[in-house]
């Protein structure tokens, strides 16, 4: 059907129905009212459907109009949207692809410093925890979990993986505990909060006490909250709720306001980290490659 009716059709049709007036939308497109309703009438015929009850000067939409103006208002915003990058005078836009932990608790902040500082360059950030959308070349810089090696992508360490129970202040003074006199059997007897694993590398209590005290594993109880994501993990320890297992790079904002406190004195390297990577097979532009500076060069509150 489409290859018969013009495609200018719905551009009068769209500009009709968001007028309601035939002669404003004319002006509007620079032709005359008459221009307007032959267009609409073709329309009409061609969808063998009314796309307005006139009533007087008075349009309406039908509903069979109400739901083609629905979908062809859609479509001319994504296009509109498709066609920026092509306009010219707009900001440069940088894509950036990171999980929902990083994005989160890390990159957000480093972002908005970031953007404050360059108004003339927009930023449009992938958050997801997909590996394969993580590391698509669509993307101009991605933040990956790894050991350092990518055959696409050339890393930059931003920080290394540590981790470490924490728990806000409220929640110790409410049980009158001391963070730094705590044990890891103290540790396994208080309100655990855990998250799950999606990724095999990733640590979780589990794993975080079969490296610190094995034998605890075997009698660790279940966590008091288990959460989908990590993100929610950490904000449910913000809120008292229990003890988080803190990546203290990700967190080093939170520890440095107090807002958490780290427990015990054991600390578990997991040997990976996260890792700003840029294209091995493309030059970035020069936009791109001022905000990969601004992130290596972002303090790590933690360290």
């Amino acid at each position: 059907m489409l290859d018969r009716i013009p495609l200018e059709a719905f551009r009068v049709f769209d500009a009709a129905a968001r007028a309601m007036n035939f002669s404003r939308a004319g002006r509007e497109l620079n032709i005359t009212q008459a221009a307007v309703s032959r267009r609409i009438k073709g329309l009409e015929d061609h969808l063998g459907s009314a796309l307005f009850t006139r009533r007087g000067r008075n349009l309406t939409l039908t509903a069979d109009g109400e739901r083609l103006f629905q979908r062809v208002r859609a479509t001319l915003e994504y296009l509109e949207e498709s066609l920026e990058p092509f306009r010219g005078g707009t900001p440069q836009i940088i894509s950036i692809a990171a999980s929902g932990s990083v994005s989160h608790l890390w990159l957000g902040r480093k972002l908005k410093d970031f953007a404050k500082a360059n108004p003339g360059i927009s930023i449009r950030l992938l958050t997801t925890d997909a590996p394969s959308e993580l590391a698509a070349e669509t993307n101009d810089l991605v933040i990956l979990y790894s050991t350092g090696e990518h055959p696409r992508w050339t890393l930059s360490l931003l920080m290394k993986e540590e981790l470490m129970p924490v728990a806000s202040p409220a929640y110790l003074r409410d049980r009158g505990l001391g963070a730094g006199e705590l044990s890891s059997e103290d540790i396994a007897g208080l309100d655990l909060i855990d998250y799950e694993r999606f990724n095999a590398h990733w640590i979780s209590y589990r794993q975080w006490f079969q490296r610190i005290a094995p034998p605890l594993k075997q009698k660790l109880p279940p966590p008091r909250l288990s959460f989908s994501t990590y993100v929610m993990a950490i904000e449910a320890a913000l809120d008292g709720e229990g003890v988080a297992l803190g990546s203290l790079g990700l967190i080093g904002e939170q520890i440095v306001s107090g807002a958490l406190v780290a427990l015990g004195q054991e600390k578990v390297a997991s040997g990976y980290g996260y890792f700003l990577g840029m294209p091995r097979n493309r030059r970035l532009s020069d936009e791109a490659l001022r905000l990969h500076g601004h992130l290596l060069g972002a303090p790590n509150e933690a360290t």
